[in-house]
C-alpha cells in the first residue's frame, strides 16, 4: 500500500513539472518576439558631408603606340635584298628592303643618255644663234656702203656699187628665227627627257621601301605568299618603340562621366598586386562597330548598351610590359565638392520612393528622401535629411515611424 502511495505522489511530481515547464516557456517565446527592438541595438550612423568620387572598372589591351606592317606589291617584283633583321630597331625613313630594280636602271641609263645627246644638240644650236646674231651686226653696218671694186682689166677705172643691202639683213634674221624655234623644240625634248629620267628615279627610289616609325623590327617574313587578292601576311612588321598605350571599349554609361586626361590605374592580369599610372588619351565620340560587346565591355556592357572604343596613355615605365597584355583599369570620376551622404545600406525601396529612418530623441522618423550621385559606399541626399541627423544603417523588417527605441550603437 505504502508502495502504490509513493508511486502517484511521484507521477503527480513529474506531471507538474512538466507544466510549469510548459507554462514558463509559453510566456518567454511571446516576450522576445513582441520586443526585438529592446534586446538588440539599432545600428545608426550620422549624415555627413563628403566628396563622393566615384570608380569606375574597364578592361582593355596593350598596343603599342604605333606600328607599321609592310605588305608585298606584286606589280613590283621580287625582293632583291633585306636591309634589317628581326629585333633591330629602326629610325622613320631606314630601308627595310629593296625590289628587284635592274630594268628600271637599265631604262634610267637610256634615258640620261638620250638627253644628253639632245643637250649636244641644243648646245650647237646656241652656237649657230650666236654666231648669226654677230654676223647681222656685222651685216647691218655694211647696208648701203659703197665699195670699189678694181677691174681686172689694168686699163680700166675701178667700178662702185653697193655690195650689202637691207634684203640681205632681212634673209638673216629670218635664218635666225627659224634656228631660234627649232632650238626651242629642242628644249622642250630636254625637259621631256628630263621628266621621263625623273619618273624612273622616283619608280627606283619607290622600289626601296622605308620604316614611316621609330620601332622595332618585331617579324621578318621572307616567304610570304601572294594571292589574287595580295598577300596573307605582311612582310615586315614594325612596332613603335614609344612607350605602351591601352586600348578598349567602355559603356555609354561610363563615356559621359570620364573625360581626357583624367588619372587611370592600369592593372595587368599577369602580374599580381602590381599598378601602372596612366591617364584618359581619347574616349571616341563614335560608337564600337554597330555598338555591340566589343572586345572589351566595361561594366554594363552587353545587351542593348552601346559601347566607345578609348585609349589610355601609360605614364610610367612600361619596359616590363609587353604588346597583347590583357588589364583591368580603374578610373576614379570626383563628384566636385562635398555632398550631404548616407550609406546605401539605410535607404529602402519602397513604390518607387527612397525612404530612411531617422533616429530622433529615442523615437524611429520614417522620412522619404531626394538622392543625387553616388559612389560605392555612399549616396547623396539632396532632400530629407539633415547634416548630423542619426540614420538607421541597417533597417530590417518590422521598423516603423515613431517606434521607440531602448539603445542603439553609433557607427563612426
Amino acid at each position: 500500500m505504502k508502495k502504490k502511495v509513493w508511486i502517484w505522489i511521484l507521477s503527480i511530481i513529474v506531471v507538474l513539472a512538466i507544466g510549469v515547464t510548459v507554462f514558463f516557456t509559453m510566456n518567454k517565446g511571446p516576450k522576445m518576439a513582441d520586443n526585438p527592438i529592446d534586446e538588440t541595438p539599432v545600428m545608426v550612423q550620422k549624415a555627413k558631408e563628403e566628396e563622393l568620387i566615384e570608380t569606375i572598372l574597364v578592361t582593355g589591351k596593350i598596343v603599342p603606340e604605333d606600328e607599321q606592317k609592310v605588305f608585298l606589291e606584286p606589280e613590283k617584283g621580287e625582293i632583291s635584298e633585306y636591309k634589317v633583321e628581326e629585333n633591330q630597331k629602326v629610325k622613320a625613313g631606314d630601308p627595310l628592303f629593296i625590289y628587284d630594280s635592274s630594268k628600271l636602271k637599265t631604262q634610267f641609263n637610256r634615258a640620261v643618255r638620250e638627253r644628253d645627246l639632245i643637250q649636244s644638240r641644243a648646245k650647237t644650236e646656241q652656237n649657230q644663234i650666236a654666231e648669226l646674231n654677230k654676223k647681222i651686226a656685222e651685216t647691218k653696218k655694211k647696208v648701203g656702203v659703197p665699195q670699189k671694186v678694181k677691174s681686172d682689166d689694168p686699163e680700166a677705172e675701178d667700178v662702185t656699187i653697193i655690195p650689202v643691202t637691207q634684203d640681205d639683213v632681212n634673209q638673216l634674221m629670218n635664218d635666225k628665227i627659224q634656228l631660234e624655234i627649232q632650238y626651242e623644240g629642242t628644249k622642250a625634248e630636254i625637259e621631256g627627257a628630263q621628266e621621263q629620267i625623273n619618273e624612273i628615279d622616283a619608280q627606283i627610289k619607290a622600289m626601296t621601301v622605308t620604316s614611316k616609325i621609330d620601332g622595332i623590327i618585331v617579324k621578318i617574313n621572307k616567304n610570304t605568299v601572294i594571292n589574287e587578292t595580295g598577300a596573307n601576311e605582311p612582310v615586315i612588321h614594325i612596332t613603335s618603340s614609344e612607350p605602351f598605350k591601352v586600348i578598349g571599349t567602355m559603356s555609354e554609361f561610363d563615356t559621359v562621366k570620364i573625360q581626357k586626361d583624367q588619372a587611370v590605374v592600369v592593372r595587368p592580369k599577369v602580374y599580381k598586386d602590381r599598378e601602372w599610372k596612366g591617364v584618359v588619351e581619347s574616349v571616341s565620340q563614335f560608337p564600337n562597330d554597330e555598338g555591340g560587346g566589343g572586345d572589351f565591355g566595361g561594366g554594363m556592357g552587353g545587351g542593348n548598351v552601346t559601347m566607345y572604343p578609348f585609349k589610355v596613355a601609360i605614364t610610367d615605365d612600361t619596359s616590363e610590359l609587353r604588346q597583347g597584355f590583357h588589364v583591368s583599369l580603374e578610373v576614379k570620376i570626383s563628384g566636385g565638392g562635398k555632398s550631404l551622404v548616407v550609406p546605401h545600406m539605410a535607404i529602402v525601396d519602397e513604390d518607387g520612393m527612397s525612404l530612411i529612418y531617422v533616429l530622433n530623441d529615442g523615437k524611429l522618423e520614417r522620412r522619404e528622401i531626394q538622392t543625387g550621385k553616388m559612389n560605392d559606399e555612399f549616396i547623396e541626399v539632396t532632400d530629407g535629411v539633415s547634416l548630423g541627423e542619426l540614420v538607421v544603417t541597417m533597417p530590417f523588417e518590422g521598423m516603423h515611424d515613431g517606434m521607440e527605441v531602448a539603445s542603439y550603437d553609433e557607427v563612426k
